[in-house]
């Protein structure tokens, strides 16, 4: 692994606040076993949890004079694995954490992951980024799974991440209503297929109710194929996103949700459309 440079104390101090904040965030207890799996030290274990992880990665990573490990116990404190059951407060923790990584130019996903973003300067500029962003799209009446899966991204107003990460809720949609582990067009062929559909959006019983069903999963398949899968592979530098762009493809996005909740459920093995 590369190494990373130190992450400058103030933000990570604005980091271990989130992170040690008295009500919301990890336990002395979760800390202390934490800090021991990253094998970082625990100088202060009795003193304030904030200030106890503020001192514990300050050291370690000024003894390696770089900020892998703290960067490492971020992940680790954030294993997808470890929120079992407690979704909502892993989004909760995850995008107040956000908020402070965005200072430090790290953007932390869904599945525990930090990748770097570009940093912001000020909260007032990440807030104003976010609001206007926000204002734009209920002005659209933008479904809420959009912004659910795009709330940090739009903080950092970081268009091409948050096309990604929007595409990436219709698929886990399409999971969530069929019981499918697949992906893109994949998912969506055997999902939407006339001979034996799990979902359908009408009750296929004319040529058409079939065309319609057959145009609305080409419209999912084309896109995965525009943006998800490029977005996925294509360095930021060469596919350029703008607001305007962005905006429209959150717009069909939202489009694709509203369709697919009021999508019919059909039961395994039968073919027969019923209501969910």
């Amino acid at each position: 692994m590369p190494v990373i440079s130190k992450i400058n104390e103030s933000h990570l101090e604005a980091i271990c606040n989130v992170l040690g904040d008295t009500g919301k965030g990890l336990t002395g207890s979760e800390i202390g076993k934490l800090l021991a799996i990253c094998k970082i030290n625990d100088p202060e274990p009795s003193i304030t949890k904030r200030v106890r992880l503020f001192e514990a990665l300050r050291l370690k990573q000024d003894q390696n004079n770089c900020s892998n490990n703290v960067l490492h116990f971020i992940q680790t404190a954030f294993d997808p694995a470890r929120f079992v059951g407690r979704l909502q407060e892993f989004n909760r923790f995850r995008d107040e954490l956000n908020e402070a990584l965005a200072f430090a130019g790290y953007y932390l996903g869904e599945n525990g992951k930090l990748r770097a973003v570009v940093q912001a300067n000020t909260l007032g500029e990440a807030q104003e980024r976010a609001n206007r962003l926000r204002s734009k799209l209920n002005d659209r009446c933008v479904h809420s799974d959009v912004l659910r899966f795009c709330s940090a991204e739009l903080l950092q107003e970081n268009y091409f991440h948050a096309v990604f990460e929007a595409t990436k809720s219709v698929a886990q949609k399409i999971r969530e209503k069929t019981g499918l582990t697949g992906d893109g067009a994949d998912i969506v062929d055997e999902a939407l297929r006339i001979s034996a559909p799990l979902l359908a959006i009408n009750s296929l019983r004319s040529e058409t109710e079939q065309s319609e069903q057959k145009g609305f999963a080409n419209l999912l398949k084309g896109m995965f194929g525009t943006f998800r899968n490029v977005t996925g592979h294509a360095p930021k530098i060469i596919w350029p996103i703008s607001e305007e762009d962005a905006l429209d493809l959150l717009s069909l996005v939202s489009y694709l949700h509203r369709r697919l909740d009021s999508a019919i459920q059909v039961p395994r093995n039968t073919g027969t459309p019923r209501n969910p």
